[in-house]
């Protein structure tokens, strides 16, 4: 991947135009989980020690063009001005009089932050006229939002190619951790993606059949599988109706010389529930009245033994359903042997997506992997083998 960061551009007296994902949970007028917001501090702080003023772009939920007052990015000001332990300008608009008033005023070492970009209904257009408004506040423009970089919004594709470009640090770091993950990665590669639906994920399998080695499915997507080999698994969460599709996946995969891992034997129970009656069969004596919610210990030690002889793995979903125990210990138990293959050095881990992040925090492992991703489409896209335009329109010329 060709394309500049920080450390390509001198700072030292320049306006740094830097779009950022600060789209964080609010509740009671009040941010409640402020990693985003901390993800891009040294981004932040890097241009500022450099001399340069920082004015920051960003989205905050859906208003889709309209101004709507509860979806003020005003209210991530306390947080925002906690993480960087200075004080943040607030532009009660992203372009025009406002946001150039405020910008004026900046000194070298500054941060202000501009209202939604969503307030404008060009920014999902990819609007030129709203990118050159925006660019015309500044020198350079920096993405360090790459959980948005698979959207062509005005803020962040048409104004990468109006300033000279480059990625922040956690744009950087996101690109690099994804391609030593995948694009030339130590091999051999595992992949192990989880989840409801194997049609939500049909783009994802087909890239990753030609590009790992073994691929481990797990989740409600494992069940269309097994009926795909002419299983029983009774009132199983499945989409009897894409066995077809995932028969035509199997293939793709033996001709792709990719082994793909199913569970070997099942943890089931007759009713969704915490705590709920359940047991460990072989995974060809699932009970008609009876419903798969995790893979089996025998599983995890097949699971384990793949870890072991890869080196490198990247993991979207869960295997079973995380939420509830006793029905998360596959996913716990493969988590940790994941975090621990990698502070031996022995595995370079990568991970993104909702429920992935939630379920290997939950298991304690999350902050063992080599890397794991808070963006949720761009990470699945990006994993899909789709062209993100927020990172296309970083490369170098």
């Amino acid at each position: 991947m060709a394309f500049k960061t920080l450390d390509d551009l001198e700072f030292t007296g320049k306006t740094a135009l830097v779009r950022v994902d600060i789209n964080v949970p609010v509740e009671n007028g009040k941010v409640t989980d402020a990693t985003r917001i901390e993800r891009i501090v040294p981004t932040i702080q890097h241009i500022t020690k450099a001399g340069g003023k920082v004015v920051l772009f960003a989205h905050f939920g859906r208003p889709k063009g309209a101004r709507v007052p509860e979806m003020s990015l005003s209210v991530v000001l306390p947080a925002l001005e906690a993480a960087l332990g200075q004080p943040v300008a607030f532009a009660e608009d992203c372009i025009g009089a406002p946001a150039k008033k405020i910008v004026g005023a900046m000194q070298a070492g500054d941060v202000a932050l501009m209202e939604n970009t969503r307030f404008h209904v060009g920014e999902e257009k990819n609007d030129k006229l709203l990118a050159a408004s925006m660019a015309a506040l500044g020198d350079f423009y920096v993405n360090d939002a790459f959980s948005a970089a698979h959207r062509a919004h005005a803020s962040t594709e048409a104004i990468a190619h109006l300033r000279p470009a480059c990625a922040g640090r956690l744009m950087e770091a996101e690109l690099k951790a994804l391609e030593a993950a995948l694009e030339a990665p130590a091999r051999p590669v595992a992949a192990v993606v989880g989840g409801a639906k194997v049609s939500s994920k049909l783009d994802l399998l087909s890239n990753l059949i030609t590009k790992v080695d073994h691929l481990i499915i797990g989740g409600g997507m494992a069940n269309t599988f097994l009926v795909a080999k002419g299983l029983e698994i009774g009132t199983s969460l499945a989409e009897r109706d894409m066995a077809d599709t995932a028969r035509e996946i199997m293939d793709k995969a033996s001709k792709a010389g990719c082994t793909l891992h199913l569970p070997v034997d099942i943890v089931v129970a007759r009713e969704f529930a915490a705590h709920a009656a359940h047991e460990v069969l072989p995974v060809d004596q699932c009970p008609s009245d009876a419903m798969i919610l995790d893979a089996g210990p025998d599983s995890v030690t097949a699971i384990a033994d793949v870890f072991a002889k890869c080196r490198t793995l990247v993991w979207n979903g869960p295997l079973g359903a995380f939420e509830i125990s006793p029905f998360d210990a596959a996913t716990n138990a493969a988590a940790k042997e994941a975090a621990r293959l990698t502070r031996e050095g022995v595995l370079v881990s990568v991970a993104g997506g909702g429920d992935t992040v939630a379920a290997l925090n939950k298991a304690g492992a999350g902050s063992d992997f080599s890397y794991i991703s808070t963006a949720g489409g761009a990470f699945l896209e990006w994993m899909e083998g789709k062209t993100l335009p927020g990172v296309a329109a970083l490369e170098k010329e």
